[in-house]
This record gives C-alpha cells, sequence and structure tokens, in this order.
C-alpha cells in the first residue's frame, strides 16, 4: 500500500530503526525486508546507518525496491556540514543515493533556508532523491516550503497527539505527514477504545493504530519493533479497513500529549 507525493509513490508503513545498534540492527532490519517491509528509517544521530546498510546489501532485495531515509542532525545544519554529513552518510549506508533527505530538528543557530538550500545541491547533485524536514510545526514548515519543493515532515504522531493544522498545511502543499511514535510509546496498548475497535475486527490496539495512520491521505507511519512477532504483527494492516465512524472515534482520543519534547525543540502552536 503506498501514497503519492510529489508524483513520487511512497510505501505507507515503513520500519523505523531507532534505537537499534550492531548486529540487532542487522538482523531487525534484514528481518523487516523478509516480512515486505520497502521503507526504511535511520539518522546519523542513530548510529546505524552502516549496519541498515549491510542489511539491506546482503538481503537480496533491489536497492531500487526500497525507499531509503535517513537525517541531519540539527548541529550539523550548517551548509558545509550538511554536504559532509551526507556524505558520510552515503558512504555507511554503501548506496550512491538516499530517497529521502531530512532535517532531523530544526536548528536554532542556521535558519531553515541556509541548510535547506545545502540539501537541495544534494539533490541536484543526485546523492538525494527529495528533501524534506523533521519536526517542524506549520510556521517553519510554511517556510521551508518557500525554498523548494518539500517532500515530507516527519513528526510525532499518534492517536492521543492531533496534527490536524500540520495535516492540513501538508495536504495543500502535497508534502508527505511520517508518523514516528506512531503507537505512543506503547500507551496504544491499554487504551479500551482501540482494544473495542481491535476486537471488531480481530486486530490488536497496535495494529488499528497503524491503520488508522495510514487510511489517512498522505499519511506514512514507522513504527519500531525490536522483535520479529513485533514486526509481523505491525506489517499486517492491510487486509481491513476502519470505518468512517471508527476513525472519528480514534481522532476523538486526541489529548494534546506529546511525548517526544527535548529541549532544543521547536515550540508547537497550541
Amino acid at each position: 500500500m503506498n501514497t503519492t507525493i510529489h508524483g513520487v509513490s511512497v510505501p505507507v508503513l515503513g520500519f523505523g530503526t531507532w534505537p537499534l545498534t550492531g548486529a540487532a540492527a542487522v538482523a531487525a532490519v534484514t528481518d523487516a525486508l523478509a516480512v515486505g517491509y520497502r521503507h526504511l528509517d535511520t539518522a546519523r544521530m542513530y548510529r546505524n546507518e552502516r549496519e541498515v546498510g549491510r542489511a539491506l546489501r546482503q538481503s537480496g532485495v533491489n536497492r531500487s525496491e526500497v525507499f531509503l531515509t535517513t537525517k541531519i542532525w540539527h548541529t550539523d545544519a550548517e551548509p558545509a556540514r550538511v554536504h559532509r554529513s551526507a556524505e558520510a552518510g552515503l558512504r555507511e549506508l554503501d548506496t550512491d543515493y538516499v530517497d529521502l533527505l531530512l532535517l532531523h530538528w530544526p536548528s536554532d543557530h542556521v535558519t531553515p533556508e541556509q541548510t535547506l538550500e545545502a540539501m537541495f545541491e544534494l539533490q541536484y547533485r543526485e546523492k538525494v532523491r527529495h528533501v524534506g524536514v523533521s519536526n517542524f510545526p506549520p510556521r517553519l514548515l510554511e517556510r521551508a516550503t518557500h525554498v523548494g519543493p518539500i517532500f515530507c515532515n516527519q513528526v510525532e504522531y499518534h492517536p492521543f497527539l492531533s496534527q490536524q493544522p500540520l495535516l492540513d498545511l501538508c495536504g495543500r502543499k502535497d508534502v508527505l505527514l511520517t508518523a514516528y511514535s506512531p503507537l505512543a510509546t506503547g500507551k496504544v496498548h491499554g487504551d479500551a477504545t482501540l482494544r473495542e475497535i481491535g476486537e471488531a475486527h480481530g486486530k490488536s490496539p497496535a495494529q488499528v493504530t497503524l491503520r488508522w495512520l495510514i487510511q489517512q491521505p498522505g499519511v506514512a507511519a514507522i513504527p519500531k519493533a525490536s522483535t520479529p512477532e513485533h514486526r509481523r504483527g505491525n506489517f499486517d494492516v492491510f487486509d481491513f479497513e476502519l470505518t468512517e465512524a471508527e476513525m472519528g472515534r480514534i481522532f476523538a482520543l486526541d489529548r494534546g500529549e506529546r511525548l517526544i519534547n527535548p529541549g532544543f525543540a521547536p515550540q508547537w502552536e497550541s
């Protein structure tokens, strides 16, 4: 199941690799590809690009079949450092290009325009297929879209945290919204509404949540899963569909619960 952004088809369900490292990362990514995941998400800060690249190379899956995302850390937002960081990532991933390069967080010392212009230079050089951002609130995403064609904004998004203003903006600008922490760090498992909806479909609260996300236009989700059982369970969401009423019940679970909010995070609109 894919969504189309800028005319490009993107798998709506990806495999998030944070905080996997070392042999565990190689094993997990190898297994995810065997399960059927064709969208992989990593970052310079995760320190696992080498392992992700090794797993992809050894998997037997053609590189062209996988949508591969990595990210530049906010302390590397200065243009020269953007180029060095991206080149290092390509070497560790052992690939000539990444499908999507994101600025991981807005920088407090370099303007988005400076960073994005450097990222678009990498696109011009065919090192990067698409350019995007992560953790950008609506006002910053709007600003970013004036620099060039922003492909994606990767943000925390789950039933307990509405992103409606951002979703509206992404829809208008043809920007993919990729949901990280889509299972609210496991909190969805204990929610009565999600359990009840799941029972109607023979699915778990996690599966209901992922289906809710990917059933929204222009939304992808990248759950992490450290066990084979969870990787398979997360991927088993394509054989059922939520009703409009069920989608509405899940939207109503919003309580403004932001779980990822480091000290350098931007201020989000209330």
